[in-house]
């Protein structure tokens, strides 16, 4: 067989399941969106103060308040896939705030590591302090029992989780809530719009 038309017959094949790349970025995102929201709602004096003092943000209750329900209904809808590219846009706008004004300075790795080629001074004046947080762990504490569970690491902060983030939601804003998975599909054939 023709090796472009077994190309363009396993894709027409694999047609019905176009869904599923939409329904899985709608579960990953969904519930980094709930948390988010959840956080500034469940600490929402102190959001408050650290969008005005730290970030120097103007309206600090306006903002807490628009990104804490940016992400907790945006988050739920993203879930059903209920107005997908609509839900994105504030959510995309909450994560470009968040990439420039909060992760920015500290480049682009979200965790510490000396050894990325994508290291920046920050990054790499963390790796002698992880090295002394080990050392004192592995003398004062149990130290296989307190990473029993993963390394020890350090945060670093950087845009990567909010680009990534970005580029999900701009992705669903492109593709929407995705075939068979999601309502806005079931709306949508239900109201006979294309």
């Amino acid at each position: 067989m023709n090796p472009i038309r077994l190309y363009d017959s396993t894709l027409d094949k694999l047609q019905p399941f176009d869904g599923v790349p939409a329904l899985l970025l709608r579960l990953i995102l969904a519930p980094v969106m709930i948390q988010a929201g959840w956080i500034k709602y469940v600490h929402f004096d102190s959001q408050v103060a650290w969008f005005g003092s730290s970030l120097g943000m103007p309206f600090p209750e306006v903002m807490v308040f628009l990104a804490m329900s940016a992400e907790l209904v945006g988050g739920a809808m993203l879930l059903a896939g209920l107005l997908t590219r609509l839900v994105a846009i504030p959510l995309m706008v909450t994560m470009l705030v968040a990439a420039f004004a909060v992760h920015w300075d500290n480049g682009w790795l979200a965790l510490s590591d000396s050894s990325s080629w994508l290291a920046n001074d920050r990054v790499m004046e963390a790796a002698p302090r992880k090295a002394r947080i080990i050392s004192i762990l592995k003398e004062h504490g149990n130290y296989s029992w307190l990473t029993g569970r993963g390394s020890v690491t350090i945060l670093n902060n950087g845009i990567e989780f909010a680009a990534m983030y970005f580029v999900m939601l701009l992705s669903l804003f492109f593709t929407g809530g995705g075939r068979y998975t999601s309502v806005d599909y079931w709306l949508t054939r239900w109201t006979g719009r294309s």
